[in-house]
């Protein structure tokens, strides 16, 4: 289970402190808007339940896009958000890069990191070994934020990075099982990715059907959803209409 050796910005997990809650946050962020006023609490649930449950994992943290630049939504611990400042003080680094590009960025074994140096040496400092950042989605498809994953077990965390990396790029099957809280991680990731592609084929029809960019689908899209539901839910039912 992951490390409950946290700072002074220490993030109290959820009362239901389950691998499937992380599951299940992670889904729920997939379907909400991203300008939702949610978006922040649903952040600062993944990184609890990331740090409390997935087994390899001792801090993590969640990377954001500001006007004054990248900042740390939430951590689960001091160490945590040490580690994402020497990146942003860089403007570089894997936190970064998964947020900027929508790609998973893994470093299975830190003594080998060369590019980025500042990020390399604090995590060091801490303890770290590897790490693994993951883009997160909310409804419209787009990076809302970087989970960032630091752990000290380079054996544990680099089976990780590969299932995660596999996840990202449509191929689920593997025979290496990992721990209730990495299974349940890698669950709703695969959940979120299915709903991300779900929402994106209404907004082909919605852009077809009337003649429109993807901008002001997405708009109409948001506008059908009542406050509160989720995305998937209005592009279920448009699916289902344009089949019809």
């Amino acid at each position: 289970m992951g490390s409950t050796d946290q700072g002074d910005d220490v993030l109290s997990p959820t009362p239901e402190q389950s691998p499937e809650a992380l599951r299940r946050a992670l889904l729920a962020l997939a379907g909400l808007p991203d300008e939702s006023p949610a978006l922040p609490a649903h952040l600062r649930t993944i990184v609890a339940l990331s740090a409390a449950v997935v087994g390899p994992v001792d801090f993590a943290s969640v990377t954001v896009s500001a006007a004054e630049g990248p900042r740390t939504e939430a951590s689960s611990a001091d160490a945590a958000e040490e580690i994402d400042l020497a990146q942003y003080a860089e403007d570089a680094g894997p936190c970064l890069t998964a947020l900027r590009s929508a790609t998973t960025v893994g470093v299975p074994d830190l003594a080998g990191v060369v590019v980025w140096p500042g990020f390399r040496d604090v995590a060091w400092r801490y303890g770290v070994r590897a790490s693994l950042s993951i883009p997160l989605f909310a409804g419209s498809g787009a990076p809302v934020a970087g989970l960032n994953l630091y752990a000290r077990d380079v054996s544990a965390m680099r089976q990780l990075i590969q299932r995660v990396e596999s996840c990202y790029a449509g191929d689920s099957a593997s025979t290496t099982r990992l721990d209730a809280g990495s299974e349940q991680l890698l669950a709703g990731l695969a959940e979120a990715l299915r709903c991300r592609d779900l929402v994106q084929r209404a907004l082909g029809v919605l852009m077809d059907r009337e003649n429109v960019a993807v901008g002001p689908a997405y708009r109409r899209l948001v506008d059908a959803t009542t406050s509160g539901s989720s995305l998937t839910g209005t592009a279920s039912a448009i699916l289902r209409q344009h089949l019809n």
